[in-house]
């Protein structure tokens, strides 16, 4: 008599997406800001059952939604049995967690999403390191309400934390030394880079970094300049960690050339700071190339989003504008009137090495 094998099965919780056209929202094309998100979701490896798309006039304090979009929010949740919801917006825990319980299934909003795939996407010790700084910061920010357990008095006399010492203290001084040991840990990465960095200047080796919107063609354009292999997918923060390289232009040797991780709009805070040590060696270069998607109906708001956080890290360098992606809009004349104003620029198509020569004749005439 044959024994029959034992199957088990996986339950996925029913997904949807919530797209949110906010008041603060002041992007041209929105349709393009909900294909961003719905691309976000598919960044984290996530597959989504439904979908809804809806427009708020105000953002109500506690729960985000304003009552009768709350209400159209539920029935549909419930009509599709959702068990979770993805939001294309950033919330506050006090938002997060009263939407969690009005509509009883679990939350993702913006923040998360972007971190849960900065978390899956960072390979090098450094960049795992920097993302789980930010996870458990963000982490911190959800102590608060988790549950009545985390009032509840759990110190005993003579212990670390002294008497009476809540979970939720207990927690939070537990996620305190993780971060700490982990901000330790990238000194050290640090103390290697500002080694390599006095290297550098004392060889007087000059140091291009290619900076711009997640998704532009950072990493493409970097392998088609220097000949490398460096991950470059049709994703959003397909690369995380630095990468530099030898740049030889010509036959001739220009200096050094890094990639870095893409920016994005409501980029979370906390990964901002994580990666500041990182976002720091764009301080040391003596030029920035900004890669922008031409194709994209957003252009110019991404653009603004990359120059904002530049202006936020006190970063004031020489910038070179590089229009990519120029293949896709052959027979638009119109999509070159926009970026006339941004000097000095030169437009580019990654997807060949003749695609780049504006920007390699560039590069052969730059001198710091």
């Amino acid at each position: 008599m044959k024994r029959r094998e034992a199957t088990s099965t996986i339950h996925l919780p029913k997904l949807a997406l919530l797209g949110v056209y906010t008041p603060y929202n002041r992007i041209t094309n929105i349709q393009s800001y909900y294909d961003e998100f719905v691309n976000l979701v598919k960044s984290n490896e996530l597959q989504h059952d439904n979908e809804m798309f809806i427009k708020l006039r105000e953002i109500s304090p506690i729960y985000f939604l304003t009552k009768g979009k709350l209400e159209e929010l539920k029935n549909f949740c419930e009509k599709n049995e959702i068990e979770k919801l993805i939001l294309s917006e950033p919330l506050t825990a006090q938002q997060e967690r009263n939407l969690s319980d009005y509509l009883d299934c679990d939350i993702l909003d913006r923040t998360k999403l972007i971190l849960e795939i900065f978390e899956k996407h960072a390979h090098s010790s450094e960049g795992k390191a920097q993302v789980e700084i930010a996870m458990l910061q963000h982490q911190k920010t959800r102590l608060a309400g988790k549950g009545v357990h985390l009032s509840q008095q759990s110190g005993i006399m003579g212990k670390i934390g002294g008497a009476g010492e809540t979970a939720k203290e207990k927690e939070t001084r537990e996620l305190n030394r993780k971060i700490f040991n982990l901000k330790k840990k990238l000194v050290g990465i640090q103390k290697s880079r500002e080694t390599q960095r006095k290297r550098r200047f004392k060889n007087n080796i000059p140091h291009i970094c290619i900076i711009g919107y997640t998704n532009a063609g950072k990493s493409t354009i970097l392998n088609l300049l220097t000949k490398s292999n460096v991950t470059a997918e049709n994703k959003l923060f397909a690369t995380l960690d630095t990468t530099t390289r030898e740049l030889y232009v010509k036959g001739e040797k220009k200096g050094i050339i890094s990639d870095s991780v893409g920016f994005i709009q409501q980029l979370p805070h906390h990964l901002i700071e994580a990666f500041k040590s990182t976002l720091d060696e764009l301080r040391y270069a003596d030029l920035l190339l900004h890669v922008a998607d031409i194709s994209d109906p957003n252009l110019e708001y991404h653009i603004k989003v990359v120059n904002e956080i530049l202006e936020e890290l006190n970063i004031d360098k020489e910038i070179i504008y590089v229009f990519n992606k120029a293949d896709k809009i052959e027979d638009d004349e119109s999509a070159f009137d926009h970026i006339k104003k941004y000097n000095p620029h030169v437009v580019t198509s990654a997807k060949s090495k003749e695609g780049v020569s504006n920007l390699v004749d560039f590069l052969s005439t730059w001198n710091r």
